[in-house]
């Protein structure tokens, strides 16, 4: 008789059910509701229940995330021996003819950006809901996508967001030689089930973003506004070109706004005139204020 353990996460929304065995191989899923559960009998079961938001299935555990609806204290028992059950009747964890028909759906293709050392590879699904960089190898554990593609001696960072991978080149080799090559490789790793961000670095993140909540409450008025323009304006902008912006830090006397470029906006020779041009202007257009300045970190 199978038996699962349930595990509290960083994320008060999650928590996981681990099973004594793997229930995949090298694969990890994320479902947001009953049609994109195909593949899942199981995970289809769960959706039934009116506070289940997202299931996620990876190595020896099932974790889901609940509607805010309930608390995990008052359901968390119940939906493990739900899910006990229907593993100890034989019941289909994953299905594998379903999820071959989904791997021939996936499709990637390289999209250039403002930054000649940067290409934008763009997957036909989401992958991640949260931007992530790396600068090199040491730092890419939790993207396993990651490490397998700075073994590429030419692949010198990685930024991944949403429905695409940005991939930022060392000079030794031309776009149109390596292109084909880092398309189809990122093409089958996704494929074959490979796991792009782990569901431990989902939860940090979604910590960190709570903290972030948290710290903009306290920030001044001025620094708020300026979260919110680059959030609502820019933000889309940059990740169009295969980046993201981060807001930093605000100075009220010098009336300097510090932010971080990442993934393709990072290095860009045009990016400082974005950052001037554009950036800066808008801002001081917005809030009304000629002596803003922007600076990358």
């Amino acid at each position: 008789m199978t038996k699962v353990t349930i595990k509290e996460t960083q994320n008060p929304t999650i928590i996981k059910f681990e099973f004594p065995d793997f229930i995949t191989q090298n694969e990890s899923f994320e479902f947001k509701n009953i049609d994109e559960a195909k593949s899942s009998p199981l995970a289809q079961q769960l959706f039934y229940l009116p506070f289940v938001k997202t299931v996620y299935i990876s190595g020896n555990f099932i974790a889901v995330e609940r509607f805010s609806i309930v608390e995990w204290e008052d359901v968390q028992e119940a939906v493990a021996e739900q899910i006990e059950a229907y593993v100890n009747k034989g019941g289909v964890i994953i299905n594998p003819d379903e999820n071959k028909q989904k791997k021939q759906a996936v499709t990637v293709y390289g999209e250039s950006t403002p930054n000649p050392s940067a290409l934008k590879f763009v997957v036909n699904k989401m992958i991640t809901k949260n931007a992530v960089e790396f600068k090199n190898i040491d730092q890419s554990a939790p993207s396993p996508l990651a490490t397998e593609l700075f073994k590429f001696p030419y692949v010198k960072e990685v930024f991944i967001d949403e429905n695409y991978i940005s991939v930022t080149k060392y000079d030794i080799n031309e776009w149109q030689d390596i292109t084909m090559e880092l398309r189809t490789f990122i093409k089958q790793f996704i494929e074959n089930g490979g796991t792009v961000l782990d569901e431990n670095l989902i939860s940090t993140i979604v910590k960190d973003e709570k903290a972030k909540d948290e710290s903009f409450d306290s920030l001044d008025e001025t620094s708020q506004k300026i979260i919110n323009i680059l959030e609502e304006y820019v933000k889309p902008a940059v990740a169009a070109d295969g980046g993201n912006i981060v807001f930093e830090s605000y100075d009220n006397d010098s009336k300097v706004v510090k932010v971080i470029m990442q993934g393709a906006c990072s290095g860009c020779p045009s990016s400082t005139f974005t950052l001037k041009s554009g950036i800066e202007n808008m801002l001081k257009s917005m809030l009304n204020d000629e002596g803003i300045k922007v600076e990358a970190v």
